[in-house]
């Protein structure tokens, strides 16, 4: 599975390159992007992660003229905002986090000059109808996670216009409800799509067949969640706040949180372990890698 044709709607950066650097050039953002359809990824969406108003103003247009400069709107199409608005950090920073705002989505959609494409919100927080329907109003599809959200949320948000759920079984608490808990939440409310993580650590593989049996592969999307440390080597690292571990086996955690640090593996390493488990044919492989998250997106080939 080497040739170029996946489609990762996360992405937070590859090899030393990390799209919520306060640093970030556009020659790190065209590097990165070459590296990743070398490694498989031919369409991506960067990922910035809950940061300062400052970085936002900064890097948002700083990438969406990169794209522009350099012609590659057809293999990044757009920026996927995960936060500020979240109710769970994970390995986010707390230091950041915001209430959910209409005013701020558009804020920041201007900001980025209409370059948001998908933008991640809590369901459990206050006034995030509004906020989803803001995001609608401006054309950006509205992921749900970093939540602890019970069914009536997740549905309420589904009602307002949310159309996926982002990493869905990760972001959240180790120790959650038996019944009452996002991951059962989610995997029951039909209209949302779940974006999914495969990289061998995030979820385990007998909770990857549940998903597929409940949602279904056309209603799947798997996204890498890969970082700036993807292609590192194993060691101690600083991400976003987090002293995180980049273990010899590819998992990259914070043990003091005791969560994940996003990842370190692309979209391709991804889908050779999602094919191992031998439970989607080649066809279905196809779609949860590319075709339905180019759904989503609502772009046409």
């Amino acid at each position: 599975m080497n040739n170029p044709m996946w489609v990762d709607l996360q992405v937070n950066g590859h090899n030393g390159v990390d799209y919520s650097s306060p640093f970030l050039t556009a020659d790190e953002i065209i590097r990165s992007a070459e590296e990743l359809y070398e490694a498989g990824t031919e369409i991506f969406l960067p990922t910035i992660v809950t940061s300062s108003d400052e970085l936002y103003s900064r890097n948002l247009p700083l990438i969406k003229n990169t794209v522009e400069k350099y012609g590659i709107s057809k293999n990044i199409p757009g920026i996927h905002m995960e936060g500020p608005m979240l109710t769970v950090k994970g390995s986010h920073n707390p230091e950041y986090i915001q209430p959910c705002s209409a005013d701020k989505i558009q804020e920041y959609f201007d900001v980025s000059e209409g370059f948001i494409k998908l933008i991640t919100l809590s369901a459990d927080a206050d006034n995030v109808d509004i906020a989803i329907k803001k995001a609608k109003e401006l054309g950006i599809v509205v992921g749900l996670g970093h939540h602890m959200a019970n069914y009536q949320q997740i549905a309420a948000a589904a009602d307002a216009g949310a159309s996926v759920l982002t990493h869905l079984g990760n972001a959240c608490p180790n120790m959650v409800g038996r019944h009452d808990n996002p991951l059962l939440a989610g995997l029951a409310e039909d209209r949302l799509s779940a974006m999914i993580i495969t990289d061998g650590h995030h979820l385990p593989a007998e909770l990857i067949k549940i998903i597929f049996r409940v949602k279904g592969s056309k209603n799947i999307i798997v996204s890498s969640d890969a970082c700036s440390l993807c292609g590192c080597k194993p060691g101690k690292y600083e991400l976003w706040g987090n002293q995180a571990i980049l273990e010899k086996n590819g998992k990259l955690h914070n043990p003091d949180k005791q969560c994940l640090v996003a990842a370190a593996a692309t979209l391709d390493m991804c889908m050779d372990f999602l094919k191992s488990l031998e439970i989607l044919s080649e066809a279905e492989l196809l779609d949860v890698g590319r075709n339905n998250a180019l759904r989503l997106l609502k772009i046409s080939e």
